[in-house]
């Protein structure tokens, strides 16, 4: 199979993440945590934004890091399989010592040193394809890590919205608290006239009472959420005032209708996803693999050279001796018991695997765009038929109280709008979240690098 190389662009990425810091828009992220340890005198900032968090979680998050690591580790194994290509130098030395009655010309002792250089000139091409391998193999790793990035800024995005609308849910919840409070006191100020029954201050008590537990589940949700996106971005808590200490949130969940067309989409993904171009390139890595494994039916031939330093006991002109040899050396396996053979049935194997893996993948990156193209559709329309409601309920509200005013609406009626809009708040609250990673997702699935980090 034809397998396109890796963009400059896309290398550099690899040695840029490894290397340095992100900068993005002259705003860095301070590195918290190096060599697994975190910073100590690192506090939490006083404002966290969208931009910050996304810096924060490319120095700092495991995954991120870990991705990083296994480049390195990589890299490593590329150098490894390289060594096969140039010459190889080893030494050796020994010393034997011998009683008096068994030396010989009478010298007891003896030692040789020996350094030898070995270079490989045929190996029915195994060196050269396992090297292509393992290179390919590094080139897989760099799109694995740029598949974590992608998968780790959406989830930091996503739980920063969710952070975000769990603040906005708390303001829903307070201000429907304060409007059944003011409820409560005029329909008391109309008990106290008697122009109402207690009834309807009974009815004022228990609908505020009932507000009281979704603001709680409100304010403990906003602080799971903090907790989530604290762990995405791989904070530690170190510092025993960072515990409690909290940053204000900055930025704001807009609606801003965005077109996605489902050819293009689908065409993009298979053309930029990341973790397809990684299963590509490990195909292609399989391929010389098998190639490796059948350089065992061929011989292997090597030239050599070396020098000897020796004193043996044996020697009956002179005891000390040294000279250089070299030559050509050749090493086959006639016969292995099939070891070799066994060795190529698993390299096609592992290689057809690879085959059906891109394939499964790739269906699989089909059916994801669909329901990220779909669930953009959908939260386009709940948040366009979410920003109706709320102006309608707000004019409800007005209403109902001015009637009840005037005496021709009930309590109930009043109440009851108090509901609808709080209802229609969150609602909207909620489309404009799900609308918010919706978009996002849809980038994730089509390839394309977070909005803030386009360069990627």
């Amino acid at each position: 199979m034809k397998v396109r190389l890796l963009r400059p662009s896309l290398v550099l990425l690899g040695a840029s993440l490894l290397a340095a810091p992100t900068v993005l828009a002259q705003e860095k992220a301070p590195p918290f945590a190096r060599d697994g340890q975190p910073d100590p005198s690192f506090d939490v900032p006083p404002e966290l934004n969208l931009q910050y968090a996304l810096a924060f979680a490319l120095d700092n998050n495991f995954a991120i890091r870990q991705a990083k690591e296994r480049i390195r580790q990589q890299e490593g194994v590329v150098l490894e399989v390289k060594s096969a290509r140039i010459p190889n130098v080893s030494s050796t030395a020994g010393y034997e010592r011998n009683a008096e009655e068994i030396s010989t010309n009478g010298l007891d002792h003896s030692w040789a040193v020996n350094i030898t250089a070995t270079q490989v000139l045929f190996s029915g091409g195994g060196v050269s394809a396992g090297i292509k391998s393992q290179e390919l193999a590094r080139e897989a790793a760099i799109l694995a890590m740029k598949a974590v990035v992608n998968d780790v800024l959406l989830a930091v995005r996503t739980q920063f919205y969710e952070v975000l609308v769990s603040r906005e849910r708390i303001k829903v919840q307070e201000q429907s608290v304060e409007l059944l409070q003011r409820q409560l006191q005029d329909v008391r100020n109309r008990f106290e006239a008697g122009t109402v029954s207690n009834f309807e201050v009974l009815r004022a008590e228990v609908a505020l009472a009932n507000a009281q537990p979704p603001l709680i589940s409100a304010r403990n949700a906003y602080r799971l959420a903090i907790d989530d996106l604290r762990q995405l971005l791989g904070f530690v808590t170190v510092n025993e005032a960072n515990v409690s200490r909290l940053p204000e949130f900055l930025g704001t969940l807009e609606f801003a209708p965005v077109k996605a067309d489902l050819g293009s989409s689908l065409l993009a993904a298979r053309e930029q996803r990341p973790e397809l171009q990684r299963l590509r390139l490990l195909e292609a890595s399989a391929e010389e693999t098998v190639k490796a494994r059948r350089a065992g039916y061929f011989p292997t031939v090597s030239l050599f050279g070396a020098y000897d330093w020796r004193r043996a006991p044996a020697s009956s002109t002179s005891s000390m001796r040294d000279g250089w040899s070299a030559g050509v050396q050749a090493q086959w396996d006639i016969f292995d018991g099939r070891a070799t053979a066994g060795r190529v049935i698993q390299a096609r194997s592992l290689l057809e695997q690879t085959r059906l893996a891109t394939a499964d993948f790739q269906l699989s990156i089909d059916v994801e765009v669909r329901r990220a193209v779909s669930s953009l559709q959908e939260a386009t329309e709940l948040a366009e038929a979410s920003a109706k409601v709320v102006e309608q309920a707000e004019e409800a509200l007005r209403l109902a109280n001015a009637r009840f005013s005037a005496g021709t609406a009930t309590q109930l009626d009043v109440l009851t709008a108090q509901t609808d809009l709080t209802t229609a708040r969150l609602n909207q609250l909620e489309a404009n979240y799900r609308f918010n990673v919706a978009v996002a997702a849809l980038r994730r699935a089509t390839g394309q690098s977070d909005e803030l980090f386009g360069a990627l």
